[in-house]
């Protein structure tokens, strides 16, 4: 493990203080100073003492002290690290100006994200292959020319067919949009059907990123709280019957952070009303590739009736999230205009990625990815689930989901949720901020993402929640 501290510690053997103390002050200065910050790894106690030249358990003392009066923690079979709840300190510059240390994000052991993907499994052998064979081509000089705003043009023709063959819709590649990564896609159709005074209905819980887009382009945000099977269709009705709507967003297929499935009844109830009111649905399918049932449950925006919609899809989480590939499909009308904004911030997508990854959907690549990455993760969240009956069985409750990468739990007695996510913290455990999904008020759940974890961390992380539940 990375210990990037060098030590630098005078001891006086002449002084009346314990050497033990002088260490441990010493240790304390370098925090003060910002010499060591949250999350750093101290050395071993037998290095320490190596490289001090004192006996081991002088070491020992001086760490033991550290970790009582809160300095330091110890984690099992990992080491001794900063604690990640430190006060904020002052500095004393050379011209003895005082500035404040600006701390910087404590770095966790064991993160239970959103439900990400595993980046370990990510075929990028068979993408840097890919790369070669573009730069190795007589006609590579295309490439590294300007394209269509929209996209290259054969990648939006794939898209167009997996999305008719693949998720029953019947779109054409013009009603395409290859963005960087879909929260650029949703930025897009925000600027494209929102403006200032329009209201938008928000899942609650739900995906704040989201939110933050449409309130860029103007838009009033209103919470519409998440049942069993997805959104509360009575509330929207009743916003409709007193608001002029512009737009829904919603995550129907695992909805997020909850992971329900908007039942059929209430997709059609939507549709019927989106048509009624016209209002256009926004629908984030961020996840459609990880099902682990018989088959995903086709988009909202694949039935005909629909009038009104902007469907949102990514590349990202099948291939890697560092590489930001997402896209929107919709009407010709819409396309266009978001075609047109598209080319105020970024006159085209990147090319030599499209190419690259069309490569390896022609040849079957990631096909045969996601078959591979789909068992892994079945086999993990059965695994996950598991672990959740053994360590929490009575003190939560939970639906298995059907597909996603992640879990969502919600303790059965009140608890304060943001207490608990505090103290995670301090022990080196990451879980997601509840108020990262929360609308007004804290919501009482936590989202555990488990796709890059190992079944050690699993255990490890949710034996630690158990504790403060």
């Amino acid at each position: 493990m990375l210990r990037p501290w060098s030590l630098e510690i005078q001891l006086d053997k002449k002084s009346n203080k314990a050497i033990y103390l002088q260490i441990a002050d010493a240790v304390i200065d370098a925090i003060k100073t910002g010499k060591l910050i949250s999350g750093n790894a101290l050395p071993g106690s037998r290095q320490l003492a190596a490289l001090l030249k004192v006996n081991r358990n002088t070491v020992v003392e001086a760490l033991d002290v550290l970790i009582a009066e809160g300095w330091l923690i110890s984690v099992d079979r990992k080491g001794t690290f900063v604690t990640h709840s430190l006060p904020k300190f002052s500095l004393i510059s050379e011209n003895k100006k005082e500035s404040e240390t600006i701390m910087e994000e404590p770095k966790s052991y064991l993160t239970f994200d959103d439900g990400l993907p595993d980046s370990r499994l990510a075929p990028m052998n068979d993408l840097a292959r890919a790369y070669r064979e573009l730069f190795s081509r007589k006609s590579r000089w295309q490439i590294m020319g300007y394209s269509n705003e929209l996209g290259s043009l054969e990648f939006r023709k794939s898209i167009a067919q997996m999305l008719n063959f693949k998720r029953g819709m019947s779109i054409s590649h013009d009603q395409i949009c290859i963005t960087r990564g879909s929260q650029m896609a949703m930025y897009l159709a925000s600027h494209c059907i929102l403006k200032s005074g329009d209201f938008v209905l928000v899942e609650n819980p739900g995906y704040k990123p989201a939110w933050e887009a449409f309130e860029n382009a103007g838009a009033t945000l209103l919470p519409v709280n998440v049942e069993s099977d997805g959104l509360d269709i009575n509330q929207v009705e009743k916003y409709l019957q007193h608001k002029n709507i512009k737009a829904i967003y919603v995550t129907p297929h695992h909805q997020f952070p909850t992971t329900v499935t908007l039942s059929l009844k209430k997709r059609l109830k939507l549709i019927e009303l989106s048509n009624q009111y016209h209002f256009t649905i926004i629908e984030d399918d961020y996840d459609n590739e990880f099902h682990f049932g018989q088959r995903p449950i086709l988009p909202i925006s694949s039935y005909s009736a629909l009038k009104n919609y902007i469907y949102i899809g990514t590349f990202s989480k099948i291939v890697a999230p560092a590489l930001r590939i997402g896209y929107l499909a919709s009407s010709h009308e819409n396309i266009q205009k978001i075609g047109n904004h598209r080319k105020i911030i970024d006159v085209q997508g990147d090319n030599i990625m499209e190419e690259a990854i069309l490569n390896l959907i022609n040849e079957g690549k990631i096909k045969r990815h996601l078959k591979k990455t789909n068992l892994v993760y079945k086999n993990k969240r059965d695994y996950f689930e598991s672990i959740l009956n053994q360590y929490l069985q009575d003190k939560i409750t939970f639906t298995k989901p059907e597909g996603g990468l992640a879990f969502w739990i919600v303790p059965n007695s009140e608890v304060n949720v943001l207490e608990i996510f505090e103290k995670l913290k301090a022990l080196g455990i990451q879980i997601m901020n509840p108020d990262r999904f929360s609308f007004d008020e804290m919501i009482k759940g936590f989202r555990l993402g488990y796709a890059s974890l190992s079944e050690k961390q699993i255990e490890e992380g949710i034996k630690a929640l158990a504790k403060l539940l």
